[in-house]
């Protein structure tokens, strides 16, 4: 039985309509509305209009924030602009049939673990870095979730001084997020760039300018990880979003800097994810595949 993924992003809204064997047989993508008074309404319009547009036995939605997947509660999107949504609710009422509902971030991590680049691994680290920053820890194929609270390694102190969105400053996203790295560039150079793929392409070409700004947030991934391997000790980090594309130019030097920093640590692999931007999508789609019938 086909099961759709949907996966509310930032800036884009993404579906895939996956087969029982986890193959992808149609992929779609909406620009996700943005904040404001109807902003849940317009997403819960958006989702009804894929699962019209692929329709499937099985629904499962991914969403960013605070999660309470128990309770099927959107608990905080600070990007999206939302509090205490009932989506799973909302989605059931808005489909006619039970939705599975689920973090974007934790819901990449399982797919990328048991269709992706982790596959295999007993513990796995998914870390996104795109507009900002996450991470999910997946042990023996249990995500663990602390009712929707962990993974926000994005808003931990790296030990700079620039702010972040969350009203403090030194934290991993507002220096070594795609965003914070166009953003720094701008700001020491005044050149506008389209987005951190424009600044890797700078660094390529050995511009000064924009190898320090993606130095330092190569530094600052290094520091947190290193305190992740420390911790959870992960035999891989699977590394994920948009500046994931960046590949060797990002994972090389991140992998030296973090080996520097650890000692009797397990040293975990870090590989590029294999689902692309379509993890969540993917993880949403395993979440309606294994939803039990009420």
């Amino acid at each position: 039985m086909a099961a759709l993924g949907v996966d509310v992003g930032g800036t884009a809204t993404k579906a895939v309509l996956l087969d029982d064997a986890g193959t992808a047989l149609e992929v779609r993508s909406l620009p996700t509305p943005q904040p404001g008074g109807s902003v849940v309404g317009e997403v819960l319009d958006v989702v009804a209009g894929l699962a019209r547009e692929l329709p499937a036995g099985r629904v499962g939605v991914a969403v960013p924030g605070i999660v309470d997947e128990r309770r099927g509660v959107g608990v905080f999107s600070e990007n999206l602009g939302w509090r205490d949504v009932p989506f799973a609710e909302l989605l059931a009422e808005r489909l006619g049939r039970p939705v599975a509902f689920t973090h974007d971030v934790r819901a990449g991590a399982v797919a990328e673990n048991r269709l992706g680049a982790g596959r295999g691994a007993r513990t796995m680290v998914f870390l996104p870095i795109g507009t900002g920053i996450a991470s999910a820890l997946v042990s023996d194929g249990r995500v663990h979730d602390a009712d929707g609270y962990a993974g926000e390694l994005g808003h931990v102190d790296v030990g700079h001084g620039e702010p972040c969105v969350c009203g403090r400053a030194g934290c991993l996203e507002a220096i070594a997020s795609a965003a914070a790295i166009a953003r720094r560039y701008t700001a020491s150079t005044g050149r506008e760039v389209h987005g951190a793929v424009d600044v890797a392409r700078r660094v390529e070409a050995g511009e000064p300018e924009a190898v320090a700004v993606w130095d330092e947030a190569v530094e600052a991934l290094a520091q947190a990880l290193a305190w992740t391997a420390g911790v959870l000790a992960p035999e891989v980090v699977v590394v994920g979003g948009g500046l994931s594309g960046a590949q060797d130019l990002l994972l090389e030097p991140l992998a030296k800097s973090l080996s520097e920093r650890l000692t009797f640590q397990r040293e975990p692999r870090l590989v590029p994810a294999a689902l692309g931007g379509l993890a969540g999508c993917h993880g949403a789609a395993l979440a309606g595949a294994s939803r039990a019938e009420p």
